[in-house]
């Protein structure tokens, strides 16, 4: 496929069956009433995607709180100011709720005016201490406001409060991050509640959100994507994609850019490669032009007017004119709560670093991001802007716009950067997407499981099994070999943490290198070498059987998807329906007699995506990326070819034989040059 023609890498299709839509007689969407369930943990953890309702299920639990756990008041804290508007009041009872969520306007501090910098976060500092000394039960500010609040009154100041923690995923275990060092401080004291909430619970830079002891005391709420998509009333299709184009992308962008769609454009940071360095305003304006005539803006909103040549006239608003007076009236008009249900209020947002988490359009219908954006989580929070349900919008579309590379080695080395990160987003989507798997051994205890269907014929004790529960949302498969985790934590990661575990392992630049442009690696180099150091850095209180279970469950579920996919792929590469991966992976079990996780390991986790990719870019510019690729090969790291060495002790033990190098095997060679170069590094340090 030449440059210049979108390909699409991820294409779900869901049942629409409204039921992640329809509340229960208290007012409750089926998320919501997963939390409720769980609402007498002191602490929580809610990870569910956009739009799933996590405000108005914070509200619930922390009404009860107040009301029937002897919690005193209730913090909540958002990321950013525009965030806030998600916890304003809301009439509970008017749906069946026995309470209303009100917040006295004195205590909603993201409607103070000014930035939440040290000399204006004084004044709300000490709104928050007159807030701890009052009657009142909700105060809603920034992580800022909390952390500057915290540093000056001390953990003890919350003791018997909720701190309900908005995009949990801004948190971290890394010592340098504040907020998460004093939710530490909070849990080591275990005198506050806390509630926990994130969509998008992968961090940019791969470091745990928490400490796996801090963690562990956590119950989690897991609502998948799958089961929100699922439950829609009229969106029913999700696509992820990419645009490969060449020269200036405002020279290619209405060949994506369809103005009949509502849109969010984020345009790239002027540092970017695909940033035109005219500045961003002329980026903006050069993006309006190519739409149609500038008409004047409205007085009321600040909307740009376009007229486009067939005399339609377009609403677009400018969220990357610096004029803050300008933006604060255009942010106000988005933000307009008599216009959410108005498709007609607005047509295209222009955006830099705003219309990302936490921004409720729900007519979005297609989400155009030119170049990669800061990190990993920001991909997945700009795609949860177009996935929100609305009428008449049976489609949504998420497209990353890259530059390919031109023929200078440093420019073909930048672009594998972008290219790496913009695969990793489209595995992850489609492990986000996926149903949750529940992954058993196959052995002569094996029996089939309460509420899954385990298609025609039911059960079979003479072969690996797949069954599926009623809604579709999980996925019993029994896999010969595999390893089950032994400790709490290693059960508690298998059970919640997988797609972490695959965030981790996706984003690791030499595994995707070698996974999708080096044909001489073996699978199992990536599947077992490279997961299995990726558990083990991440988890580093794991025993070595934990590791080994944890990589095991990782890998199928990462392998599993992906030849689900491939067997899905027709001609356009789409499903043809909604029930079409539990059709594929009744397809896939079939297609084995005995699903066991050597066969899963000698799947290339990368070879999808890299069918997909060469579809994207011209063989010359693939034959560039691969010569960048083998140019740079890595020798072997000790830990590496100590790895190697176990895996090789483990052979011989199977085999009655040590790897041999010479092998026509791949990864029977690099097991035994492995052993070679763990003997000379150990013979070096012999030698001193």
């Amino acid at each position: 496929m030449p440059t210049g023609e979108r390909v699409s890498a991820v294409s779900v299709t869901t049942a629409a069956s409204g039921a992640s839509t329809t509340p229960n007689e208290l007012g409750m969407r089926a998320m919501q009433q997963k939390v409720w369930a769980h609402r007498g943990a002191q602490y929580l953890l809610i990870k569910s995607p956009p739009a799933s309702g996590k405000s108005r299920a914070l509200m619930f639990v922390a009404l009860d709180k107040l009301t029937n756990q002897h919690v005193k008041q209730a913090i909540v804290v958002v990321p950013e100011r525009s965030i806030g508007g998600s916890f304003a009041d809301e009439t509970l009872t008017r749906h069946g709720f026995w309470a209303d969520w009100t917040v006295r306007p004195r205590w909603n501090l993201c409607n103070v005016p000014g930035a939440d910098e040290a000399p204006v976060a004084k004044s709300k500092v000490k709104a928050v201490a007159e807030f701890l000394e009052s009657e009142d039960k909700v105060l809603v500010c920034t992580h800022a406001t909390f952390r500057f609040a915290f540093d000056d009154l001390g953990a003890e100041a919350f003791d018997q409060r909720l701190v309900a923690i908005d995009e949990f995923h801004h948190v971290s275990a890394n010592p340098d991050n504040r907020l998460g060092a004093q939710l530490a401080d909070l849990i080591a004291r275990d005198q506050a509640h806390v509630v926990a909430m994130t969509g998008s619970y992968f961090r940019g830079d791969a470091m745990a959100v928490m400490a796996p002891g801090d963690e562990a005391k956590f119950e989690t709420v897991t609502y998948t994507y799958y089961e929100q998509l699922n439950g829609y009333q009229h969106l029913k299709t999700l696509d992820v994609g990419y645009y490969f184009y060449s020269g200036p992308y405002l020279d290619d962008i209405m060949k994506v850019l369809d103005p009949d769609k509502k849109t969010i454009v984020h345009i790239p940071n002027v540092n970017a490669r695909e940033s035109t360095k005219i500045g961003k305003t002329s980026e903006a304006n050069a993006i309006m032009d190519a739409l149609g005539t500038w008409d004047g803006e409205d007085e009321v909103t600040g909307f740009h007017r376009i007229i486009r040549p067939n005399g339609r006239v377009l609403k677009v608003a400018d969220l990357v004119d610096d004029d803050p007076v300008k933006r604060d009236r255009i942010v106000s008009a988005l933000k307009d709560p008599s216009q959410r249900n108005n498709r007609d209020h607005v047509d295209i947002i222009i955006a830099l670093g705003m219309a990302k988490e936490g921004f409720d359009w729900i007519w979005c219908e297609h989400a155009l991001t030119i170049g990669y954006r800061s990190s990993l989580t920001e991909i997945i929070q700009i795609i949860g802007r177009a996935t929100r349900d609305a009428p008449g919008k049976p489609r949504a579309m998420f497209t990353n716009l890259i530059a390919e590379p031109d023929a200078s080695q440093e420019a073909v080395l930048e672009a594998i950067n972008d290219t790496l990160k913009a695969i990793a987003c489209s595995l992850l989507m489609e492990q986000v997407l996926a149903p949750r798997f529940d992954f058993t051994p196959k052995n002569e205890t094996s029996k089939a499981k309460e509420g899954f269907d385990y298609g025609q014929g039911g059960y079979q004790d003479d072969r690996t099994n797949v069954g599926v529960s009623e809604d579709g949302s999980r996925f019993h498969m029994e896999i010969a070999g595999l390893a089950e985790p032994k400790s709490p934590e290693a059960t508690r990661i298998c059970r919640e943490d997988l797609n972490e575990v695959i965030a981790a392992f996706v984003q690791d630049k030499r595994t995707a290198e070698r996974g999708l442009f080096d044909e001489e690696t073996a699978p199992q180099e990536l599947t077992q070498e490279r997961m299995g150091k990726i558990v083990r850095d991440k988890y580093p209180d794991l025993t070595s059987d934990d590791v080994e279970a944890v990589r095991q469950h990782a890998i199928a579920a990462l392998n599993v998807t992906q030849e689900i996919k491939r067997r899905l792929a027709g001609e356009d590469g789409e499903p043809r329906s909604n029930t079409a991966f539990i059709d594929g992976a009744r397809r896939f079990a079939l297609s084995v007699t005995t699903l066991d996780i050597d066969m899963i390991d000698r799947v290339n986790p990368f070879s999808v995506a890299y069918s997909v990719l060469s579809k994207a870019l011209n063989e010359g510019t693939l034959r560039q990326v691969k010569a960048a690729v083998e140019a740079r090969k890595a020798t072997f790291t000790e830990e590496e070819a100590r790895d190697l060495t176990r895996r090789a002790v483990q052979f011989k033990r199977e085999r009655g034989r040590a790897p041999d190098i010479n092998a026509a095997d791949a990864w029977e060679q690099r097991m035994a040059q492995g052993v070679a170069a763990f003997a000379r590094m150990q013979a070096q340090v012999a030698r001193g």
